[in-house]
């Protein structure tokens, strides 16, 4: 277990990488640079638009990738889908900008995003299925969660080489040559995650479908014909944790550079120390996740960012380094309560034959309803004047439809040592 949970915890790393490093080079100089002729708050728009569509992209890989990881096993999603992913962001540090090659820059940006995000989209539902499928019962949600702490390490990474360039390089350097570099990285580590990945083996809960000859024939038709609402639900009780998230690690840092003056380095290093916290308390709460239920976690985590965002964008506004982190760490405090349990708890509501399917695809279209709209929407309502009251707004009506899907979810805790199947699940939401 400990070699899996370290496998997958460090490809999901590699692969969140590289779709962070996109949205923190999009709040920091995708703006001027393939944008040149819009207004600051329209470039920097149009900027969180390309990065949108990595999102509206994961849904579509979720389909492809768990279609493949349904019927011909979890191990080949999880290299192809880093293989995907590592090229298309080793392209995004070659592709010129707006005043080399004109319309075609954006252009080719928004293509090589939406192939990151097709990657992505199939990376979560293999990495969390190796090791919730080879873990023991009454400690899934703990080594579930290590595959949880990879979108953390990712993003320090992204963030953490950013940073160091920040600091190494003039800002004339840095927007002329020295944001490629981390993409250029990316390329790096996806060759040592593929060499961690190809060592691994199937799952023996698959080994045995495909024995019994019990695998779905379209995965994707049969969750959409039998489990529709368990997947609405699922999607719409997530999608707060996306919204939070993004809202802490990409609208606040181009919300306090660009609006509050605040330098990249400061506010880099802010959202950074908190991600860190955020990404160590997650075994600690998986494990209250096997002692005391997935669900009760989810709703506490999602009650809690409702209550916590407009404190969240109070503090934020100040521009007080030590308070804005008060801000940030509150959120991902929220944040880790639901998505700490959730690499067991969408396993454990979908049965086996469409699992991979059905778990990848109701996790990512979260990531469309929170993930994909929040920078942007977010940047819409700080436009004005003052503090950006409206943000707080927007997150904490996410946060209240999420309490509400998550209401309606079923607890798995009572019946995980044999990971219920989707029909009783989908009997107990109803």
């Amino acid at each position: 277990m400990t070699r899996l949970a370290a496998a997958s915890l460090a490809g999901t790393a590699i692969e969140f990488y590289d779709f962070f490093i996109y949205g923190s080079a999009a709040a920091l100089v995708f703006g001027p640079l393939f944008f040149p002729g819009a207004s600051p708050l329209a470039a920097t728009l149009a900027a969180f638009g390309t990065f949108a569509v990595g999102f509206l992209a994961r849904p579509l890989g979720s389909i492809v990738f768990g279609h493949m990881g349904d019927r011909h096993g979890r191990r080949p999603v999880l290299i192809a889908s880093l293989l995907l992913t590592g090229a298309a962001t080793v392209a995004v540090g070659c592709v010129p900008d707006y005043d080399t090659i004109g319309v075609a820059a954006p252009v080719l940006l928004t293509v090589l995003r939406f192939l990151q995000g097709l990657g992505l989209g199939g990376e979560w539902g293999g990495a969390v299925l190796l090791t919730a499928e080879h873990a023991p019962a009454r400690r899934r949600a703990l080594w579930s969660s290590f595959p949880q702490i990879g979108p953390a390490v990712g993003f320090l990474l992204a963030n953490g080489v950013l940073l160091a360039l920040s600091l190494a390089l003039t800002d004339a350097q840095f927007r002329s040559w020295g944001w490629r570099v981390p993409f250029w990285v990316g390329g790096v580590l996806a060759a040592v995650g593929l060499l961690l990945r190809t060592r691994l083996s199937e799952t023996p809960q698959f080994r045995e479908l495909a024995r019994r000859g019990e695998r779905a024939d379209a995965p994707m038709a049969e969750v959409v014909r039998r489990h529709w609402r368990l997947l609405l639900l699922t999607a719409g009780g997530l999608a707060v944790g996306y919204a939070v998230f993004y809202a802490v690690t990409t609208w606040s840092l181009a919300y306090g550079t660009e609006r509050l003056g605040i330098d990249r380095t400061v506010m880099l290093g802010l959202i950074m120390a908190a991600v860190a916290v955020k990404g160590a308390l997650t075994p600690l709460v998986a494990h209250l996740g096997d002692r005391f239920g997935r669900r009760p976690l989810c709703l506490l985590g999602s009650a809690a960012s409702a209550l916590w965002m407009f404190p969240l964008v109070a503090l934020l506004h100040t521009g007080r380094p030590a308070l804005m982190f008060l801000g940030f760490l509150g959120a991902l405090l929220a944040f880790v309560l639901m998505f700490a349990v959730t690499g067991a708890y969408l396993p454990e509501l979908y049965e086996p034959r469409v699992r991979c399917t059905g778990a990848a695809v109701g996790y990512n279209l979260a990531g469309v309803l929170g993930g994909a709209l929040t920078p942007v929407a977010a940047t819409s309502f700080s436009s004005g004047e003052g503090a950006p009251w409206g943000v707080a707004g927007y997150l904490t009506a996410i946060a209240l439809f999420s309490l509400g899907c998550f209401a309606l979810l079923p607890e798995t805790g009572e019946t995980r040592d044999r990971l219920p199947r989707a029909e009783l699940a989908g009997e107990a939401a109803l």
